[in-house]
């Protein structure tokens, strides 16, 4: 169905010439209100666990509100521009698929995503920057997309050719529920696998950031860690 959705939009482009409508379409009818980002705890979650960088293939400002609501700064980082001129001292949202707030940045139709997998980009130079040197927690991303796949393929691709393999921050990827084809292809690419605890995903999520964010209040300097199989002591 994204595929379906990448080939529509570019029908569009064809047809109209810009995706300037098509955006202004997907701002309003996509954007939560603020009411409920305040009442979310997901977002407050989010917020509360401190992240030094959040990437989000999301297109809407969501995130921003939600810091916004918190009294949390931030910067907003969605293109070339952004990355130069971003503070160090606050936590990034990086806009991975862009931003409504710049149809340039947008990465919507097949044209966009093909030419994304490269990985050459701005962004894409970023994302493998701090996944080289930090922890990644990949959350809300669905394993049936490509370019999710390849991006993780290419990450354990660099550290399997660099020869330095064993030094490798560790990574993990929450899944809703268990499945052991993908955490095996998955642990072969380095990626361990997070599970909910919870038949509902997002009840699941919500349990596993709450912990999370448990252990780091209780320990704020010394960071938790994942037992084998994904779980948090």
């Amino acid at each position: 169905q994204r595929d379906r959705f990448q080939t529509l939009a570019e029908y569009y482009r064809i047809k109209h010439g810009s995706i300037g409508p098509l955006r202004s379409w997907m701002d309003r009818h996509w954007t939560v209100s603020r009411d409920k980002i305040e009442t979310s705890e997901l977002h407050r979650l989010i917020v509360a666990l401190n992240f030094p960088v959040i990437y989000t293939t999301n297109y809407d400002r969501n995130l921003e509100v939600a810091f916004e609501i918190h009294g949390v700064e931030y910067v907003k980082v969605a293109n070339a521009r952004d990355v130069s001129k971003a503070r160090r001292d606050v936590p990034y949202i990086v806009k991975f698929h862009g931003d409504f707030d710049d149809d340039s940045s947008l990465v919507l139709t097949e044209t966009d995503y093909l030419d994304r997998l490269s990985f050459d980009s701005p962004l894409d130079v970023r994302f493998r920057s701090d996944a080289l040197g930090s922890t990644v927690l990949f959350i809300g991303y669905s394993l049936s997309d490509l370019n999710i796949r390849l991006l993780l393929h290419r990450l354990w691709q660099t550290w399997s050719r660099s020869g330095y393999e064993a030094d490798r921050p560790p990574s993990f990827i929450f899944m809703a529920h268990r499945d052991p084809v993908e955490e095996a292809v998955l642990a072969r690419w380095g990626i361990t696998v997070v599970t909910g605890d919870d038949d509902d995903p997002e009840k699941g999520l919500l349990g596993f950031l709450s912990r999370l964010a448990a252990l780091v209040e209780a320990n704020p300097s010394d960071p938790p860690t994942l037992e084998s199989g994904g779980e948090l002591p």
